[in-house]
């Protein structure tokens, strides 16, 4: 295609790592700049997002070593799916939802202590359904999240499938 097979799975880590963590970036950003505030099921979307670039990170870094490489787009494509089913449950369950408490989410974030370690990341301020009524450009953010999951997915998939 555009790039030399044998520079594909490097060069598409690379670009899963930034993706995702410029994902996290743009969404505080958003939060603390706009006020839009995150509920449980966007937190845990941002520490997939995070899990991901440091999955993609790592694997760029032993890029030369062929079965880490594929190890980290293999399991980057895995978290990508995870973060793809995320974005799709909060947009048709916990979006309609009064409250997100106690949902694998929820639960997650209070298992790991994520609020007290890194409050400015990972603190729940609104309920799925709050969250629900935020828009980018017409559309949720979830769904602008499960596309970037969706384009991590295949990335990774096709640079597994690339000529080694």
């Amino acid at each position: 295609m555009f790039l030399p097979a044998n520079r594909l799975p490097a060069r598409a880590l690379a670009f899963i790592c930034v993706a995702s963590l410029l994902s996290v970036g743009a969404a505080l950003i958003a939060q603390h700049q706009f006020g839009i505030k995150p509920c449980p099921w966007c937190v845990m979307q941002r520490g997939i997002y995070l899990l991901i670039a440091a999955v993609a990170g790592l694997g760029w870094l032993l890029r030369k070593q062929r079965p880490l490489r594929s190890a980290a787009l293999g399991l980057s494509l895995l978290l990508a799916l995870a973060g793809l089913v995320a974005a799709y449950y909060q947009h048709e369950v916990a979006s309609k939802l009064d409250s997100c408490d106690m949902t694998l989410a929820d639960r997650l974030l209070v298992a790991l202590n994520l609020e007290e370690l890194w409050p400015d990341v990972f603190m729940v301020t609104a309920t799925c359904a709050e969250a629900a009524a935020y828009r980018l450009l017409g559309l949720p953010y979830e769904i602008w999240s499960g596309l970037l999951y969706l384009i991590l997915a295949l990335l990774s998939v096709v640079a597994l499938r690339s000529k080694r």
